[in-house]
């Protein structure tokens, strides 16, 4: 089975949560239109040969700027005006693996039990108009199953979510692509609201930074992670973050010495790529400390700094603080010392 370029391929993330009375806002009289739930593995594993000239005339009406931007990626197609178009899409859909983990989704994740997932996701949305009202909000929730090209989306007003990414650690074909097991572990149900919220975010709010230090990226993630809280409130932090009850075990247990190490030797203001990634990136540990570490450490103390910042400042929005850069004034104003 080919094993096809990742798109957004998300750190996939029931234990410890941290429920901030802070966070946990009264949506009641925030007004949102509920989002439209369009299953488009459904609409594309219906074409044929015979039907697909009339049925994809349907498809690009119903899902817009998005149909064509998922044809480039997960299809190697070039629009629907591609002279490749009709075939590479049937050939898609024709594919033994891709229209097997179809089966599955269509198993795993009826319309019946999206429509539940769709309202939890409506809440999200809540929260964050009540938090950031002058922003654009999303308008659709789209399904879809890409051949293990990406876990998320959002563009054209649409929340994205490729359910073939969410089969479950023993999914067979996560082990045909060897995917590690770090990564599988994540790759089910209860990671998908958290990972919606977290590519959201992620795309609300760029990485653009006056310096590219660590002490920078350490304070970017943490207020990533402080939002995805604000929009899941009762959401166990071992979920928002991806880690295992062991690793959260261990976070709380060696806080300080973790604190210590990016404390100390200036780490924070190291500026070498190198340095930043394995302190940020996805794996089974940070190495950079030691095996019992869990993954992007740097990440978690981050947050850690931001939810001390946010106590000692009561007065800063969850606003004010996203369109903050300044990440030395956060920590300065933290007083984080765990």
């Amino acid at each position: 089975m080919k094993k096809r370029n990742l798109f957004i391929l998300l750190p996939l993330f029931i234990l410890y949560c941290c429920n901030s009375d802070k966070l946990n806002v009264d949506v009641s009289s925030v007004e949102t239109q509920p989002l439209q739930l369009l299953r488009l593995e459904d609409d594309l594993f219906a074409l044929n040969s015979t039907n697909f000239d009339e049925q994809t005339e349907k498809i690009k009406s119903k899902y817009g700027t998005f149909y064509e931007r998922f044809l480039i990626n997960p299809l190697g197609v070039n629009g629907s005006k591609d002279s490749a178009y009709k075939a590479l899409v049937l050939d898609f859909v024709k594919d033994q693996n891709v229209r097997e983990a179809y089966d599955y989704v269509k198993k795993m994740y009826p319309t019946s039990k999206f429509e539940h997932i769709t309202s939890e996701v409506d809440a999200c949305v809540k929260r964050f108009k009540y938090h950031f009202p002058k922003r654009k909000l999303p308008t659709r929730l789209i399904t879809c199953t890409t051949g293990w090209n990406y876990a998320f989306a959002y563009l054209d007003s649409a929340l994205v979510i490729s359910l073939d990414m969410y089969l479950g650690d023993t999914s067979k074909f996560y082990q045909m692509l060897r995917y590690p097991q770090y990564q599988t572990r994540k790759m089910n149900e209860a990671h998908l609201l958290p990972d919606i919220a977290r590519g959201w975010m992620l795309t609300e709010f760029d990485n653009n930074m006056p310096e590219n230090t660590l002490l920078n990226h350490t304070i970017f993630y943490g207020k990533l992670y402080y939002a995805i809280n604000a929009l899941l409130p009762n959401t166990a932090d071992s979920l928002i973050i991806g880690y295992t009850a062991k690793q959260m075990k261990t976070c709380a247990e060696y806080e300080k010495n973790y604190w210590s190490y990016f404390a100390e030797k200036n780490r924070l203001y190291e500026n070498n790529m190198n340095t930043i990634r394995e302190l940020t990136s996805e794996g089974p540990f940070t190495g950079a400390i030691s095996k019992e570490c869990p993954p992007r450490i740097a990440m978690w103390i981050g947050w850690q700094i931001v939810r001390s910042y946010m106590k000692n400042n009561d007065k800063v929005t969850l606003e004010e603080l996203m369109d903050d850069t300044n990440a030395q004034k956060i920590l300065s104003k933290s007083k984080y010392r765990p």
